[in-house]
């Protein structure tokens, strides 16, 4: 394999089983069908498929490095997966080879509370880790939806955003350090302990998002903050989703505060969760703002009613707050289970993360459902309004001619985000499932120069290929 794309005749040495078996033991090189089907896709709606020919479960750093030798030797591709939650294809191993698992490497080395530091290794899961800085009155804000079973490796080949990106940004913005096993199997250090350092390249951000096409994190250094003292949480209810939008705005621009969360959610999301977890949503609610305010006690509260009063004078028509935490988990679980709830609406879901400045939402969800009606394929609109990144759900039925009406919505969905100066994917990655697109987003002369990056780090593309790039 010498070019992204080149097809490669499946069948693995011997030899190269023997020793992966030799350095890991028989029962972490699986060969079984039973094993390989359960590689061979992740949570990408589209379900696209793809069959590696052996599964090895890592313990270590030199485990690692041992596999990644092996497939070096004899030019076998290698494509990590941690939970294999993704949204894009990130995981799948499109040409065979090995699906390299790290959730076995699921221990967290460290925690630091003077240094505000902790060091992980990549297979642990992203609550479990927030629930342990926690009892040391500590905070890892990144908070995809999939946190309750995603990795911390999976977050960071992803630089997965969530819910709390606006004030707080995204994966990458907590990443110190990492230890990274490259193509060849050495294992490198980027970056540093310290909060801040401007010693030479930024590697660690080079890595970050890099979907697993240039190595292997084995250790993973991240920043931690104080865990805010206080956290209330507001549940806005309007009859438009115009109104939520405008809303939304008011809070930051008109009202002067930056919450924690600040989330949209449309009709069909609405109609899809309602009567889930014992939340009473009105009949007339046709869109709805959930947000979070935190930081200290007495701010918590003036910034709660400025929120109240920016929800109110945008037509708001029911506000619900939620201070203590049972009743903000219950209006919270309401929220992470819209993805799966969409399924009542139709046996298929394509779901889109696109984010355009903010300035354009509103744009940008009217043309959604301008699309939706004129293809007649329902479209759900749900997520981080506050810093632009929102989730368009395409929601078809099987068969040919409703798939292909869904992939023309994308392509005009897409061009419109482009145009307006938003990107194709807000925190998802890129994968399989985008590579089509991402030119046309990134310009020829950058897009060359990205590959030249991959081809400088895995000159024999075995790492992760077909992902990102398309050939």
């Amino acid at each position: 394999m010498t070019e992204k794309g080149v097809s490669r005749k499946l069948g693995l040495d011997k030899n190269a089983l023997d020793e992966l078996a030799r350095a890991l033991g028989k029962e972490y090189v699986r060969t079984n069908v039973e094993d390989l089907v359960c590689y061979s896709y992740d949570a990408t709606a589209t379900r696209q498929r793809a069959m590696p020919e052996v599964v090895v479960k890592a313990s270590t750093t030199d485990e690692v490095a041992t596999v990644v030798k092996v497939a070096d030797k004899y030019d076998i591709p290698v494509s990590p997966c941690g939970a294999r939650s993704g949204l894009s294809g990130g995981s799948l191993p499109l040409y065979g080879g090995i699906a390299l698992d790290t959730t076995r490497m699921d221990r967290i080395l460290e925690i630091n509370a003077p240094d505000l530091i902790a060091v992980v290794e990549p297979g642990v899961v992203t609550k479990r880790f927030q629930d342990e800085v926690a009892k040391h009155k500590l905070f890892y804000p990144p908070d995809p939806g999939s946190a309750e079973f995603s990795t911390l490796g999976g977050n960071v080949a992803e630089c997965s955003g969530g819910m709390a990106g606006i004030k707080y940004g995204v994966t990458r913005d907590y990443i110190l350090s990492l230890e990274v096993v490259l193509p060849d199997g050495r294992v490198i250090n980027t970056g540093s302990r310290s909060w801040r350092t401007v010693a030479g390249y930024d590697l660690t951000r080079l890595f970050v998002g890099s979907e697993g096409t240039l190595g292997v994190f084995t250790k993973i250094t991240v920043k931690l903050i104080p865990l805010p003292a206080k956290v209330e949480t507001v549940l806005a209810y309007f009859t438009t989703s115009a109104d939520a939008v405008d809303a939304a705005d008011a809070i930051i621009l008109e009202q002067g505060v930056i919450p924690k969360t600040l989330e949209f959610v449309d009709s069909i999301c609405i109609d899809s969760v309602r009567g889930y977890g014992g939340i009473e949503i009105p009949e007339e609610a046709k869109a709805l703002l959930l947000v979070d305010v935190d930081g200290d006690p007495h701010i918590v509260g003036r910034e709660r009613l400025r929120v109240e009063e920016a929800c109110k004078y945008n037509n708001a028509f029911q506000i619900v707050i939620a201070e203590d935490a049972e009743k903000r988990n219950a209006v919270w679980q309401v929220r992470r289970v819209i993805s799966p709830a969409l399924f009542k609406v139709a046996g298929k879901k394509l779901n889109e993360d696109v984010c355009v400045p903010r300035s354009r939402m509103k744009e940008i969800t009217e043309e959604a459902y301008s699309t939706s009606e004129e293809y007649s394929i329902p479209t759900a609109c749900f997520g981080h309004i506050g810093d632009g990144n929102i989730h368009i759900n395409f929601l078809y039925e099987d068969g040919n001619e409703q798939q292909a009406k869904v992939y023309e919505m994308l392509d005009r969905i897409t061009k419109k985000v482009i145009e307006v100066g938003g990107t194709i994917s807000g925190e998802h990655g890129i994968g399989t499932a985008k590579a089509k697109h991402l030119p046309w987003e990134i310009p020829p002369q950058e897009l060359e120069l990205m590959k030249s990056i991959t081809k400088l780090i895995d000159p024999k593309n075995i790492m992760n290929p077909g992902k990102i790039f398309v050939p």
